[in-house]
């Protein structure tokens, strides 16, 4: 009896590994392929038989960030992180589908807006301080600022902060300084701090 037991545990353990295998190999092709819909249908699948697999939960993150599931790209992201804290791509990636979130114009409150563009702006904090090289970290950082800058700048009652939004727009124009200053050529760059700098004047 216990041999069959153990027979049938090493049968079903080898067919749930196989499983998962497959279902992460499909996944990774659909997800090459661009085809992020069936990528995260097969990784989700894959999941179910380790939850923990970290290098599946970041290729279904990303698939659920270039399917605009902007939430569920989040809590994944959420996971990946917690298993490996260090990787900065997976920051990158968080900052990016909170922003993106932020910017939905239906169904979000302005104070929901808030806390994810905040919450972005960390994120891309702390990929700058994993990466400090990476420059298009720096010019995302810019975004998320200046959003957050236009949100607070924006005369609603008891949600308006001038103060806020300045030093916000100020940051943002000191990002997007250093993404010039490593890329001088950057001619959207150059536009976007030209229009990051006349907001400021007029917040003043």
């Amino acid at each position: 009896m216990k041999l069959f037991l153990g027979l049938f545990f090493i049968i079903f353990t080898a067919n749930t590994t196989f499983a998962q295998t497959s279902y992460h190999k499909m996944g990774q092709k659909a997800l090459i392929d661009g085809d992020f819909k069936s990528a995260v249908s097969h990784l989700e699948k894959a999941l179910a038989a380790d939850s923990s697999d970290v290098n599946t939960l970041y290729m279904l993150g990303y698939s659920y960030y270039h399917a605009a599931s902007y939430k569920a790209a989040i809590n994944t992201f959420n996971k990946v992180i917690s298993i490996k804290p260090g990787d900065n791509s997976a920051f990158y990636y968080r900052g990016k589908a909170s922003n993106n979130l932020a910017n939905e114009t239906k169904g979000i409150l302005n104070t929901d807006r808030e806390k994810l563009l905040l919450s972005s702006i960390k994120d891309f904090t702390k990929a700058i301080e994993l990466n400090p090289d990476d420059v298009k970290l720096f010019q995302n950082r810019a975004v998320a600022h200046r959003d957050y800058g236009v949100l607070k700048g924006q005369k609603i009652p008891n949600f308006y902060d001038k103060n806020k939004a300045i030093s916000s727009f100020r940051s943002c124009i000191a990002d997007f300084e250093k993404v010039l200053s490593i890329t001088p050529d950057r001619r959207d760059i150059i536009t976007q701090l030209a229009d990051a700098k006349a907001y400021l004047q007029n917040l003043k």
